[in-house]
């Protein structure tokens, strides 16, 4: 990946979020399942920043949330060596934040190539930071350095997770939430994935993990986290898939092995829902 890449995205980003601030006060809602928002803005955003996006590499495969664009090729996928880079869009993440009018929300615009995400982009129109990164060239936001906090205890650590759309009393999501709670500084629903792993990277939360998010909630965000120095593998500590993404997110090994082991119990098996 290189500044060329960067550079597009960059400007695809702008474009969706200037759709998505046109519509922030006059936008349609339906409901996608139980609990689960799409707006005309998700839509409008997508066709910007794919517009910009294929006409500047047309031969490269596209992932988007909306307008069924979400699997990617299958070579793809299996990482085949003849497969062609593949764009992965959140056009708008917090759909849900959007709708009340609330902050945290972002466009979040990935590039995968060769078996990984090796470019993110996220973009918070409200606050007009542009976290960047490329594959092994660190992580910035408006274009300064940025880097995990290397909090290493839970008791100090400022933590945040997603919920699915729709989660009951019983899902194992609550369970692990009030593990967490009780032995860190605080706990946070903030509502927006890509946000959440920029906010790492920045050293703003220690740590953050998702069960039950989609790969274009994630994928810009785990290269950016990565570059900033976050460690970041499955919520089990096992590998990260970064198209089935159920992570965990945090500033430092030390601290990342004190919150697997209170998210990684085999009786806790996620629920299947869409994202918060």
């Amino acid at each position: 990946m290189n500044e060329e890449h960067l550079s597009v995205a960059v400007a695809a980003a702008r474009a969706g979020a200037k759709e998505l601030m046109l519509r922030r006060d006059d936008r349609v809602v339906r409901e996608k399942g139980p609990k689960d928002l799409v707006t005309d803005a998700d839509l409008a955003s997508q066709h910007a920043i794919r517009s910009i996006l294929m006409d500047a590499f047309d031969d490269y495969g596209f992932v988007g949330e909306e307008e069924g664009e979400n699997d990617p090729p299958e070579s793809v996928r299996r990482g085949a060596a003849d497969a062609p880079p593949c764009w992965v869009v959140d056009p708008l993440d917090g759909t849900v934040n959007y709708v009340h009018r609330l902050q945290s929300f972002a466009v979040s615009i990935a590039l995968y190539a060769r078996s990984r995400m090796r470019l993110g982009v996220i973009l918070d129109p409200v606050t007009d930071e542009m976290f960047t990164a490329i594959d092994g060239q660190g992580a910035q936001c408006n274009g300064q350095p940025i880097c995990a906090s290397g909090c290493q205890e839970i008791n100090r650590a400022l933590i945040a997770c997603s919920f699915p759309a729709g989660v009951k009393a019983r899902d194992p999501e609550v369970t692990r939430f009030v593990r967490v709670l009780e032995r860190c500084r605080s706990l946070r629903r903030l509502g927006s994935c890509a946000l959440n792993m920029c906010y790492v990277a920045a050293g703003r939360l220690d740590a953050y993990w998702a069960t039950n998010i989609a790969a274009w909630d994630s994928a810009a965000g785990t290269v950016i986290a990565r570059e900033a120095g976050a460690v970041l593998t499955a919520y089990d500590g096992s590998h990260f898939d970064d198209w089935n993404p159920k992570f965990c997110v945090s500033a430092s090994g030390p601290l990342h092995e004190s919150i697997v082991s209170l998210l990684a119990d085999p009786a806790l098996q996620p629920t299947v829902r869409s994202p918060d």
